[in-house]
């Protein structure tokens, strides 16, 4: 291994989300991944009418098999992070928005980490 390597890999999280490798769901990503609900409050007006900023919501994993469209997912579309909605289905890849009309692009079911189950305040 080369010594950039093992440095990269001697990084702790802190570190990685100090030089940015981190994105503001990462916490949220691996506690679905170990199969543990997540809760936090996004910011930004991109769901609004659907989740408000700085609103309470709960997230828990998912068996991509039972998405629909309309379903509000956690997901990363091209290295971003979202909380946005499934505008539409297309065998197994899921097309993800926003509630005001923009698209993000399509994902695999690899890339969608949980099921919004609960918004609140």
């Amino acid at each position: 291994m080369s010594p950039p390597a093992r440095a990269r890999e001697a990084l702790d999280l802190n570190a990685y989300d100090k030089i940015g490798l981190m994105g503001w769901a990462t916490g949220h990503i691996e506690k679905l991944r170990r199969g543990e609900q997540a809760s936090f409050r996004p910011r930004g007006n991109s769901m609004s009418g659907k989740v408000e900023s700085g609103q309470l919501c709960t997230v828990e994993p998912v068996d991509p098999s039972t998405l629909k469209v309309g379903d509000i997912v956690l997901c990363k579309v091209s290295g971003r992070e979202y909380l946005h909605l499934i505008k539409a289905i297309n065998g197994c890849r899921f097309q993800i928005g926003n509630n005001r009309g923009h698209v993000n692009g399509w994902v695999g079911p690899s890339a969608i980490f949980g099921r919004c189950v609960r918004v609140g305040n």
